[in-house]
């Protein structure tokens, strides 16, 4: 093999590799743009939503104010795929599930002891600067909610 194969064989390798590798789109802090939001009043609105990677899993933080006008923050850590995993500080759910779609579309599932409460969908626009959350649900009284969120990559 001449020296151009291998460089361009090893060149194609390294690019697979960091392709693996790369980044979710989802990981980072993103602020909610309410000018391009539509909430229903009473909704929670998270206003500041937080992916780390943790390992080989997920740390979903998010601030906001809840429909009370109180301030609300929740911790979620899992994985990616299907399962539910326990959530904090969000009183109409427990756990959540979260299930990767493409590189930059999630289906979000909260419940309440096991009872869907709410489902969602997010996707990142194509050049990685906005996020886009699509929700429905039910509140604690029996109200259907849905709204949509938009934010910006920070």
């Amino acid at each position: 093999m001449n020296v151009k194969k291998m460089t361009l064989t090893l060149a194609l390798c390294l690019a697979g590799v960091a392709v693996c590798y790369a980044a979710d789109a989802n990981i980072g802090t993103w602020k909610l743009n309410e000018a391009k939001s539509k909430f229903v009043p009473g909704v929670t609105k998270n206003t500041t939503v937080a992916y780390t990677q943790v390992g080989d899993e997920v740390k979903v933080t998010t601030d906001g104010i809840a429909g009370d006008g109180k301030p609300v923050q929740t911790e979620w850590t899992g994985k990616f795929d299907g399962k539910d995993y326990p959530l904090a500080g969000d009183p109409a759910a427990n756990s959540r599930s979260y299930t990767k779609i493409n590189d930059t579309t999630l289906e979000l599932t909260n419940k309440k002891d096991g009872k869907v409460t709410a489902k969602g969908r997010i996707t990142i626009s194509a050049d990685g600067k906005m996020r886009t959350v699509k929700v429905t649900g039910t509140k604690a009284n029996g109200q259907s909610i849905t709204y949509t969120a938009v934010y910006d990559k920070q």
